[in-house]
């Protein structure tokens, strides 16, 4: 029995040496928290700002028939800043199997619209690949947390993305500033095609020989 005792004694030692005293704070809990959870408040979750902030664009293909200009059937939807805006809107809209034939649904930097006439754009290109319809969900998804989260070497060149739904298939393109750089545009499309595990060839064609030639114009370059 004495012995009983003198463990029980002990056991209630090392539970108050584990007690808090009345007011103080644990290790892990800030004094904020420590008042919201006594108050009953949800404590607060800081937001996580992303290094650009980034457009989400629309062109509506039954809009398109009624423009004369390429383009300006276009509409910003809403600009984001932090992954939490990020999550949000991307759990809130239509992935691309969902797009009706001929959308186009863009993601670019904000203040860079998706055209070829934009100053940013304008000497760039841009790195396609084509998937089978219904199949660019994981595909759109990961582009967009690469181009957002910076996992480009040379991310200050990437202007945006758009996935692009047609009736036979589904394309992703990354726009980039500018098509004169070699290096830099092979980098781009090697580390994009790694980040998908994309195994078929890529190519890039610049915006002047796409404006010139149309469906006429060849890659400059190829991964």
């Amino acid at each position: 029995m004495a012995e009983e005792l003198k463990d029980r004694e002990r056991e209630a030692e090392v539970v108050g040496d584990d007690e808090l005293e009345e007011g103080e704070i644990p290790d892990d809990e800030s004094p904020e928290d420590s008042l919201a959870a006594k108050s009953g408040e949800p404590i607060a979750i800081q937001p996580h700002p992303l290094e650009h902030s980034w457009t989400f664009w629309f062109d509506d293909p039954s809009a398109k028939a009624k423009q004369s200009a390429w383009g300006s059937s276009m509409r910003p939807i809403h600009t984001f800043h932090t992954v939490e805006d990020f999550w949000s809107l991307y759990n809130n809209i239509h992935h691309p199997s969902k797009l009706v034939n001929g959308a186009d649904f863009y993601c670019f930097k904000h203040k860079i619209e998706p055209k070829w006439e934009d100053p940013v754009c304008a000497n760039g290109g841009r790195w396609t690949i084509a998937c089978q319809r219904l199949k660019s969900d994981t595909f759109w998804l990961y582009t967009l947390l690469a181009m957002i989260g910076e996992q480009f070497d040379y991310g200050d060149e990437i202007c945006g993305a758009v996935v692009s739904v047609r009736p036979k298939q589904e394309r992703i393109a990354i726009w980039t500033k500018n098509s004169s750089n070699e290096a830099v545009q092979m980098c781009i499309g090697r580390q994009w095609k790694e980040l998908l595990e994309y195994k078929d060839q890529i190519g890039f064609i610049s915006h002047d020989d796409a404006i010139k030639l149309d469906r006429a114009a060849k890659n400059k370059y190829t991964v």
